[in-house]
């Protein structure tokens, strides 16, 4: 085990700043989160990504926003700018649960403690510090700011909110993985003190931008508030443009100015996102946090992250928004590498959690033709059926998965990303590859599973899945049954757990009444379930504020109260003596009483 110094990680106090021997900071960082220093924490990814720009940098995490804001004046003032992100969430999904009740954890502080950050950091961090430092510059970034870079609807203000750089005050903001434009951005601010309005994957507010051709113009903020239509209409043309290789720039009226949305930067190249992972992080949290347990570290700090982007695109996720749909992989070196520094952790035991990404088998998959990519606009590549420019090939991914096994120290390789068993069921007309996926699905079911396997088939309606952008339920039918069967051949006892939602846009209470009685039929007893929680910047999130597709402008049914809520959730538990009451009197009034027979047997 590799014994670390305090020095190891970036400074959080004067002393520590002191003890490297500084007397000036060029970059100060604010954080929402506690500070681990490991590459799946934002604030320590870009703090190391300055450094290795030759950048003096510090992080400050979870000031105290409530008292004589010592916490953001004890650094002072940094050469360049303030840095400032939320968090790896966006605080309100932190802070509340679908039913707008506060968590009583939160997952990224140390102990768990709930009340360590405020609501919107990025907007009361951004106006402090402005305050107490109006002549430096303060630079948004982060999935809070990311998501709400121009007008959105917030859930838990229940109303349209306009960009935050408008709440916030910020100079700029970077959206979506922040490395490539925050090295711009230093470089630039080291020869001029103006900021720039130019570079890729940043917004800015401005009185009268030069307008150009390629532009395209939403619809005021202002209109948004009159007409929701305009509103869903926004949303198309921006999950489009997050979405392309070639992407045009976004302009949107706020009162008398205007936000400015650059294109993003085409996807990082494999050496890019190694030189990201390769930095020297301890991969341990600071040593203030000595004792103390963070949740969110303890889920993740025996995975791997093996690549970027999602090209799912599924209608309530956000990921694509924030990462984008292009596949991002690692090199096999960069992962073992990883994996070698996991080994090397004092309470490692032999066992990887997870060999993943934002989904689990999606490893070095992209377009054949990578023209062809280069002109589509569709925000899945899999949806509403898997592309034939798409590469399908599993072979790196296994491949991945026995260099890893064969390493000494490593017992087992766990998966614990979802996997699209919608990839594993694709026919491609590459025998080859179809081979691939067959070895694929055996070796993760015999191999890769502790005990239990995730899979998100998110409903069985057909028609609901269609809008969540899902594939049909059908195909999780034949999953389950390859997955039986293994394990049967086997003798292996593993469960499939699968995730649902209720009050997804589209979802009626018949639909979710006919969910209780199918998966009844399939033996399950649901855990993994969720309410539908509107997030900035989805598809799901404008129709179901809107009442409108964004891609159709088609009216779309939404439960919204409490009552249409609960009426829909309750169905999950079907089995539980103290929900029957209800659910058999919620299928008498909507007239399905066909179903009650069904769930509980003729009477």
């Amino acid at each position: 085990m590799k014994e670390y110094r305090l020095t190891d990680w970036l400074p959080t106090t004067k002393k520590e700043v002191e003890l490297r021997g500084w007397d000036e900071l060029d970059v100060i960082l604010f954080s929402g989160d506690a500070y681990v220093d490991h590459p799946s924490f934002g604030a320590a990814v870009i703090g190391r990504i300055l450094e290795a720009q030759g950048l003096r940098v510090a992080i400050i995490p979870q000031p105290n926003w409530r008292d004589d804001l010592r916490d953001f004046k004890k650094l002072g003032r940094p050469r360049l700018f303030f840095g400032i992100s939320a968090g790896c969430m966006d605080s309100m999904v932190n802070k509340y649960t679908a039913n707008k009740r506060l968590r009583s954890e939160d997952a990224y502080t140390p102990d768990g403690r709930p009340d360590m950050r405020p609501e919107y950091p990025s907007i009361v961090y951004s106006q402090i510090l402005k305050k107490l430092y109006p002549d430096v510059p303060v630079i948004l970034g982060g999935i809070e700011a990311s998501l709400r870079r121009l007008s959105h609807y917030d859930y838990w203000q229940d109303k349209v909110q306009k960009s935050i750089l408008c709440d916030s005050g910020a100079d700029l903001l970077i959206y979506g993985m922040g490395e490539k434009p925050i090295v711009e951005l230093c470089k630039r601010m080291q020869i001029s003190t103006q900021i720039p309005t130019d570079i890729l994957q940043t917004a800015y507010l401005c009185d009268t931008p030069e307008h150009t051709e390629e532009d395209i113009e939403l619809y005021s903020h202002e209109e948004c508030l009159k007409d929701k239509k305009k509103q869903a209409s926004n949303f198309r043309h921006i999950e489009e443009e997050s979405n392309k290789y070639a992407a045009a720039r976004i302009l949107q009226r706020v009162g008398k100015q205007t936000i400015v949305v650059n294109p993003p930067y085409p996807p990082m190249t494999q050496e890019e996102l190694d030189g990201s992972f390769d930095l020297p992080y301890t991969r341990m949290p600071h040593p203030k946090y000595k004792g103390k347990r963070i949740p969110a570290y303890d889920m993740i700090k025996f995975s791997v992250n093996i690549h970027r982007g999602c090209f799912g695109g599924c209608a309530f996720c956000t990921i694509s928004a924030h990462q984008g749909k292009f596949i991002v992989s690692r090199s096999k070196k960069s992962i073992l590498k990883e994996v070698k520094e996991v080994i090397q952790l004092p309470d490692f035991k032999g066992y990887l959690s997870d060999l993943g990404g934002p989904s689990a088998n999606m490893y070095k998959m992209g377009g054949k033709d990578e023209a062809v990519c280069r002109k589509c606009k569709r925000p899945s590549c899999i949806h509403p059926k898997i592309c034939p420019n798409l590469n399908t090939d599993h072979r790196p991914l296994l491949d991945i998965y026995h260099a890893v096994d064969t390493l000494p120290g490593i017992k087992k390789s766990f998966i614990g990303s979802g996997v699209r068993y919608d990839l594993l069921l694709h026919q491609s007309k590459d025998p080859a590859v179809n081979l691939s996926t067959s070895e694929y699905t055996r070796e993760l079911i015999e191999k890769h599973v502790s005990g239990r396997l995730k899979v998100a088939p998110e409903h069985t309606s057909d028609r609901v899945l269609s809008i969540m952008r899902k594939p049909p339920f059908s195909q999780f039918g034949e999953f389950k049954k390859i997955f039986d069967r293994i394990n049967a051949e086997k003798g292996l006892r593993q469960q499939l757990i699968p995730y649902f939602i209720s009050s997804h846009p589209g979802c009626k209470e018949e639909d979710m009444a006919e969910l209780a009685v199918i998966t009844k039929r399939l033996d399950f007893h649901l855990e993994q379930v969720q309410d539908f929680t509107p997030t900035p910047m989805t598809v799901a999130t404008e129709a179901w504020y809107t009442g409108f597709h964004p891609y159709t402008l088609e009216p779309v049914f939404s439960a919204k109260t409490q009552k249409e809520k609960l009426a829909q959730r309750q169905f999950f538990f079907w089995y539980k003596p103290e929900e029957r009451r209800n659910i058999i009197n919620e299928l008498r009034r909507i007239g399905r009483q066909d179903l009650i027979d069904k769930l509980y047997g003729k009477r």
